[in-house]
Formats: C-alpha cells, sequence, structure tokens
C-alpha cells in the first residue's frame, strides 16, 4: 500500500519504504545540549600490561559499520599491541547526549565520532586531547575538514567524515517540463523560476522540496546564501550574528518558492519523506549531499548534479564535516588512539572509509587513488560535490551555534509556512541568537 504524503495541501501517492536515515543523522547539531560542569570530569585509566585497548564509540550503522569492523580487523593483524574496542552501542545524532553524562561520570571512551557542530561544545572539556601535531602530519586534509576541527586556533579532533551540498535534478521531468538542465553559474533567481516549471498539481509533482522542522538539516542549506550575499554567521567580535540583512534576503527565496506552490516541505526529521518523494519521481531537483546518491541510483533516478545556485555567479557551497574526538584516558591510550586515528586517516585506508561510509575523500591523497576513480567512474555526478570542495565553507566551530541555528531554523519554518515575512522572521532570528551570543563562555 503507499503512503501518502502532503504538502502545501497537495497529496502524493509514494512508494511505502522502510524509514532510512540519512548518512550523519541530518546533522543534528542544532540539538546540542549546553556541557557546562559535566565538562570538568576525566578519569585517566593506569597501564595494565599487554595489548593497550582503545574503546571507539562510532554512532555508524549498516554499511559504515561493517567497513569500519573490516578496517579494525586490518589494523588488528598490522598492530599487535594495540586493540581496538569499537564498543559505545549509541548512534552518531545521540552521541552528544551520550558523551555529556559519560564525561559527567569520568568514564569517557578514547575516541568518539562528534558532529562538527558539537565539537566547541566538547572541546570545552579538559579531557578533549589537542590533536594539532597529528593533522598537521596527516595526508593534507581539505581545508573545510581542517576547520570544522579547530577551536580556537587548536585543532581538537580529526576529520571523519567530509560531504558537500549540491542540486541533484530529475532528467526526466527536467526532459518533460521542456527545460534544459542547470549550469554552473545559475542563479538562486534561476533556481525559483525553475522549480515553478517543474511543478504540476496534476501529478502532484514539486519543482523541489527543503526540511521544515526547524532542525539542522533545515538550516545549514540557508547558510551558502548568506556566504554568497557577504554575511557570516558570527558578526565581528562575536556577540551578534552576521547575516541579519543578508539571512532576509536568503529567507525571500525560501517565500518565493511557497507562495509559488513549489517546494514539497517534508514534516518529518531526517527528511525521509521529501528522499521518498524524489526518488518516487515526483521532486524536480533537490539541495542534497553524496550520501543520497546511491538511494537515487537505486530508485533508478536518471539523475544530473550541477553545483548549487548564487546570487553572485561565483561558486559557493557548504561542507559539514564530522570528526573522530579524542579523549585523556591516559599516556598508553592517547598513544595508541593517536596511532590508530592516524593509520585509519592515510588515503589506503581512508578510501575504503569513504567508499562505506558515504564520505568524500578526506584529502587530495585519497582523490588521486585509482580506488576512488573507480567509484567516480561508476557513480554519475560525484565528481561535482568533490568538486565543490574547493568553495566549500563550514559553520563556525562555536559553543553558541546550536542556538543560533535553532533561532534561524524557527524562522525558516515560519517564512515556508507563510506564517511571517522574511523581515520579521529574521528580526525574531536575531533576537533570539544575538541573545545566546552574548552569554560568556
Amino acid at each position: 500500500m503507499p503512503t501518502i504524503i502532503r504538502s502545501n495541501d497537495d497529496v502524493i501517492p509514494v512508494p511505502r519504504q522502510d524509514p532510512l536515515m540519512d548518512r550523519r543523522g541530518f546533522l543534528r547539531g542544532a540539538g546540542g545540549l549546553a556541557l557546562g560542569a559535566a565538562l570538568a570530569g576525566c578519569g585517566p585509566a593506569k597501564a595494565t600490561g599487554g595489548p593497550v585497548t582503545v574503546e571507539i564509540w562510532h554512532g555508524q550503522t549498516d554499511t559504515g559499520k561493517k567497513v569500519l569492523d573490516a578496517l579494525v580487523a586490518d589494523f588488528h593483524r598490522t598492530h599487535p599491541g594495540i586493540r581496538i574496542d569499537l564498543g559505545g552501542g549509541v548512534l552518531a545524532d545521540a552521541m552528544l547526549q551520550k558523551i555529556t553524562a559519560a564525561l559527567a561520570s569520568g568514564s569517557f571512551p578514547d575516541i568518539a565520532y562528534v558532529f562538527g557542530s558539537d565539537l566547541a561544545s566538547v572541546a570545552r572539556s579538559p579531557s578533549v586531547v589537542d590533536v594539532t601535531d597529528l593533522v598537521d602530519a596527516g595526508p593534507g586534509f581539505w581545508a573545510p575538514a581542517r576547520e570544522a576541527v579547530t577551536v580556537n586556533g587548536r585543532v581538537r579532533a580529526v576529520p571523519a567524515l567530509l560531504d558537500s551540498l549540491a542540486v541533484v535534478c530529475n532528467k526526466a521531468l527536467f526532459a518533460g517540463a521542456g527545460l534544459p538542465l542547470p549550469a554552473a553559474g545559475w542563479t538562486w533567481a534561476d533556481f525559483v523560476a525553475t522549480a515553478r516549471k517543474l511543478t504540476d498539481p496534476g501529478s502532484g509533482t514539486f519543482g523541489t522540496a527543503w526540511p521544515a522542522t526547524g532542525d539542522e538539516d533545515t538550516v545549514w542549506r540557508l547558510w551558502p546564501m548568506v556566504w554568497d550575499l557577504g554575511g557570516d554567521v558570527i558578526g565581528a567580535g562575536g556577540r551578534g550574528i552576521g547575516f541579519a540583512g543578508q539571512g532576509v534576503r536568503a529567507l525571500e527565496v525560501l517565500r518565493d518558492l511557497a507562495a509559488a506552490h513549489a517546494v514539497y516541505l517534508d514534516p518529518k526529521t531526517g527528511s525521509e519523506q521529501m528522499y521518498q518523494a524524489f526518488e518516487a519521481g515526483h521532486i524536480g531537483m533537490v539541495p542534497t549531499g553524496p550520501w543520497q546518491l546511491p538511494d537515487i541510483a537505486d530508485a533508478g533516478i536518471d539523475y544530473a548534479v550541477v553545483p548549487l545556485p548564487t546570487f553572485s555567479g561565483r561558486p559557493v557551497t557548504i561542507s559539514g564535516p564530522d570528526t573522530w574526538t579524542l579523549f585523556d584516558n591516559g599516556e598508553e591510550r592517547v598513544a595508541a588512539a593517536r596511532t590508530f586515528l592516524s593509520w585509519l586517516a592515510d588515503p589506503a585506508q581512508d578510501v575504503r572509509w569513504d567508499d562505506g561510509a558515504g564520505s568524500l575523500p578526506l584529502s587530495r591523497g585519497t582523490q588521486q587513488l585509482p580506488a576512488w576513480q573507480e567509484k567516480t567512474a561508476e557513480t554519475p555526478g560525484l565528481p561535482v560535490f568533490v568538486d565543490a570542495l574547493e568553495n566549500a565553507r563550514v559553520r563556525p566551530v562555536h559553543p553558541a551555534y546550536p542556538q543560533v541555528s535553532a533561532a534561524l531554523g524557527t524562522a525558516v519554518v515560519a517564512v515556508l509556512l507563510g506564517r511571517a515575512t522574511p523581515a520579521d522572521a529574521m528580526r525574531d532570528c536575531a533576537a533570539a541568537a544575538n541573545a545566546a551570543l552574548i552569554i560568556p563562555r
């Protein structure tokens, strides 16, 4: 039986599918909790002799866990003095809460998979190890990956996953509407006009889609617009937002899409419904990341990937890197954890992790390997996401970012649902976000 999806009072029949989380739990950074005094705890372990055990809370499921298991088995064969324990039993989108409790109790892992947007809060703990030298000696991480692990000038984690945003287009729907596929350099005005032309109420087809829950998945797609317009997430001095004017213009794009009934609004966390609708042929184009390509291909959609639109014509996108954060459980375990993370980041291992976990290559060294080139050849559109890393920016590694994101998420939803004008929504966003930014941290 089909699942019925409702958006903007239209009804779309979509074949029932098992709910799927995207590769990264859709960046639940906006759900970040203030760690406060909980971060004071630490529990260094004493050497016990024999192999050193490194406990990792990896947060992976399915293919990500499968490839990590295989990598650990290989690591054990070449490093008999270190044993990797892939424990933790928590998904990545619940990691912050578990790490918070672990730091409070003084019993925490050696390594945890922490979202980049949560790192600033976690790194306030004295138990987080500075890994500047380790990353400096690494394979030459892409700039967005390195920026995402740097807090106040110090590298507080090792890059774990790298992505970028682009637009995936349904070629059949474009052809049916008599539209050429977009090209690099297209504008947000072009995006809105194209979405209007792709929309067909009679067949339940929308031009595009946007998450409408107010979470980080709703928000992070807006930051490239803000940056392109010359704004920033946090303004100079760090005590107020840097996108008051730019945010209004970005929200006007969403207002225009909603007013034309050209955007499918996904009301569920995780954006499962909008991707199901795209994979069922009911959405013309969707801004997304490389993690979604396997599902789109499996659904039999003939697709093309194009760079994000801009206002200026200059290429810009966003990357949402995740991290391997290292905690201090004593000198032996720190050294062993560093050895494992250095080994994991090497291109020979990184290319296997990228393939299984849905990451872009962490370095150009990985990108140049034959194995990655083979994956590129068999995955249409993947090079667009990799090329976008040259012009990608990341969200600020700032402890107040979750509150800024939550305020903007509320504004985005209000505009998409027609409950506020872009100017009014941004006024309320600025008030809430600025109040969070003036709190001493």
